[in-house]
């Protein structure tokens, strides 16, 4: 069967964060947040349509035929052999970083991470008592990776905890395994414990690399990492709030529950139904959209990359655009691209000053006018 992505859809008044939160002029063209323009898949509409149709909307507990079939997914796509009782099924990715930075450590201690970053990184750990540590990202051959001394340099007898990005959002970096070998190696020696936030490693658009789960690194690295998951970024699905930690060492697992309830909600069932369709049933319209984000991402780069100053490294993965604006010398970017009928987000909400993050998912019609726009600002 072939999807049409290039189908347009009005997404306005539909109490969309993305269309309709902020109040912008009818024409503008929003893509700020992570989520895509396209229709779910149809299996994943049919199985919310049973849930409908049944009538009750009553509390749930999780399907062990959703655990099955993460479990056998992870060893299918990534190699990775887990057990369905590693697994934690909660509401929401976002929340599942806040618990992790208060299950690990004493109030007072502190997080590390590298920057810019998808922003719960760098809030969460004041949400819950704990400091932040941080280090840059550097850019080597074209793409972005760890500056590993700065880590080591950043690193103190307090820190607790690391937080991964992989696939990288917002730089669009899919980690290799001598550098995640090299990261998990760092953390080993100074007894950190990982968090590594893997929601985009189903949308890998560079066909020479591949998504390695850090945990399946080795049997030490899985003992001391928690593994963040979830079908919403991949089948844009994330209204729904369905997501997974999955903890192997039974310590952290206890850890992690005991941060997390009385905080999260149980899952409703729609949210656990469409993952499960989604899972087993959509793998041929993750192939096609990743297809179709590819020649979006292609088409864009080839736009704007060296336009007036702005300059962009190819995504590895995601379909955030990472864009430097910094030899623009434009201070105001990010409202001269919006007065001209664009909305994105400035990097400064990732820690990235001069940078701006653009949402390419969406169909290439939109995505043509949005690139257009954002030339006239100049």
């Amino acid at each position: 069967m072939n999807y049409n992505f290039d189908e347009v859809i009005n997404r306005k008044n539909t109490d969309s964060f993305k269309w309709d939160f902020f109040q912008d002029p009818e024409e503008t063209i929003p893509m700020p947040v992570a989520d895509m323009d396209f229709r779910s898949a149809e299996p994943i509409l049919q199985a919310l349509r049973e849930v409908t149709e049944h009538g009750v909307f009553g509390y749930s507990i999780v399907p062990e035929e959703l655990k099955d079939i993460l479990q056998k997914r992870l060893e299918r796509l990534y190699g990775w052999k887990t057990e369905k009782e590693w697994q934690v099924w909660i509401p929401g990715l976002v929340p599942a970083i806040t618990a992790t930075c208060r299950a690990i450590g004493e109030i007072g201690d502190a997080v590390i991470t590298s920057i810019p970053v998808y922003h719960p990184f760098h809030l969460a750990p004041g949400y819950v008592g704990k400091k932040l540590q941080t280090f840059p990202l550097i850019e080597v051959d074209n793409r972005w990776t760890f500056d590993f001394e700065a880590l080591e340099k950043a690193i103190t007898e307090d820190t607790k905890l690391f937080m991964l990005c992989n696939p990288y959002n917002p730089a669009g970096t899919v980690f290799t395994q001598e550098e995640l070998e090299k990261l998990a190696e760092i953390c080993q020696r100074h007894n950190l414990i990982i968090c590594s936030d893997e929601i985009h490693c189903d949308l890998i658009l560079d066909k020479n690399k591949k998504h390695i789960p850090i945990a399946s690194l080795s049997q030490v690295t899985e003992n001391m990492t928690i593994t963040l998951l979830a079908p919403s970024k991949t089948f844009n699905i994330a209204g729904l709030g369905c997501s997974v930690a999955i903890i192997p060492n039974p310590e952290l697992r206890q850890k992690f529950n005991a941060a997390k309830d009385g905080f999260f909600p149980p899952l409703p069932r729609h949210s656990m139904v469409a993952a499960m369709a989604a899972y087993r049933d959509c793998e041929d319209w993750r192939l096609q959209l990743i297809d179709y984000l590819r020649a979006n991402h292609d088409y864009m780069f080839q736009a704007l990359n060296g336009y007036k100053g702005l300059k962009m490294l190819p995504l590895e993965a995601t379909y955030l655009a990472w864009i430097d604006a910094r030899e623009t010398g434009i201070e105001d970017i990010q409202e001269r691209i919006l007065k001209a009928g664009v909305r994105l987000i400035d990097g400064k909400t990732f820690m990235g000053e001069g940078f701006l993050r653009l949402n390419f998912a969406c169909p290439k019609s939109v995505l043509e006018e949005a690139v257009k726009r954002i030339k006239s600002a100049f």
